[in-house]
């Protein structure tokens, strides 16, 4: 890393975090909350159609985890995830910066970005659907009546981390990169589905934060923006670990859950896909 330029947010790789990869992670991240909130308006809005059509609340749930954790995968492998890495969660971008994959600087702007993005999210989806989602209280998350706190707490630490353990191991290997969106997205349907009806399957400050504000309802919101930072943190530990019991020294090849194939300029630090050849230029590269 010696001798290697910097960048204007620290990072020794020789290309910079622009607007374009700000702007690509707020506009994902909007998109995937507008699509995630908009499901759950309109799967649990009173006076839905969509309620009359299927009346069955588990059905309903089922559609709600798809169309979520389908928003966040399309997210991924689109332009904009491409640009920015996808991170869409402050939880996954802890991670990376603990992996030592985005600079501070960086990360704090990723981290702004997913706020601002998850904030105009909630107030398009309040706009368009109006007492649809009003109703469904712009699918804030919000703990079960009867569920203690530190049982909330314990299953929304263990997803995160769960998630983060399997992005971070997924980008460790050529083999596996490409899946991470795919893989990443059918584990969060999963637990939309089993827990959402628990704590509201938040697994994101941000995804909490949109709709808190938008409502004007912070009492839980400590818990959701401290919890899945916590789970981000242990994922990412849990992954250093496991390296250092089977021997190895893991690294995950980039900061993107899905790289643009070949050797396309990139900020993230100690980014493995950079020296990969260009497809045009005979090599297409592992991702």
């Amino acid at each position: 890393m010696t001798g290697r330029p910097k960048d204007r947010a620290g990072s020794a790789t020789g290309t910079a975090f622009t607007w374009r990869e700000y702007g690509a992670e707020l506009a994902g991240t909007a998109i995937l909350l507008f699509g995630g909130l908009s499901a759950v308006s309109l799967n649990f809005g009173a006076g839905s159609p969509i309620v009359e059509a299927l009346p069955s609340a588990r059905l309903r749930l089922l559609l709600t985890a798809v169309l979520f954790a389908g928003t966040g995968t399309a997210v991924v492998y689109s332009p904009l995830g491409r640009r920015s890495g996808a991170h869409l969660n402050p939880a996954v971008t802890l991670a990376f910066l603990l992996e030592g994959k985005i600079p501070w600087r960086a990360g704090l702007g990723y981290v702004g970005v997913q706020f601002l993005g998850a904030s105009l999210a909630a107030a398009a989806v309040v706009l368009a659907w109006r007492g649809l989602a009003i109703s469904a209280r712009a699918g804030m998350t919000e703990i079960r009546s009867g569920l203690s706190l530190a049982e909330a707490a314990a299953l929304e630490l263990g997803m995160t981390a769960a998630l983060v353990l399997l992005i971070l191991t997924l980008l460790s290997t050529r083999k596996t990169a490409p899946f991470t969106g795919a893989a990443a997205g059918l584990l969060v349907a999963a637990f939309v589905f089993l827990e959402a009806p628990l704590t509201g399957t938040s697994l994101n400050p941000a995804r909490s934060f949109g709709p808190a504000l938008v409502m004007g309802d912070f009492g839980q919101y400590p818990f959701y923006l401290v919890v899945p930072l916590a789970g981000g943190a242990a994922g990412a530990a849990v992954y250093r670990f496991l390296g250092r019991l089977l021997g190895r020294n893991p690294s995950p090849l980039c900061g993107k859950l899905r790289h643009p194939r070949g050797g396309a300029p990139c900020p993230f630090r100690g980014c493995r896909y950079r020296h990969l050849p260009a497809p045009e230029a005979g090599g297409e590269g592992p991702g």
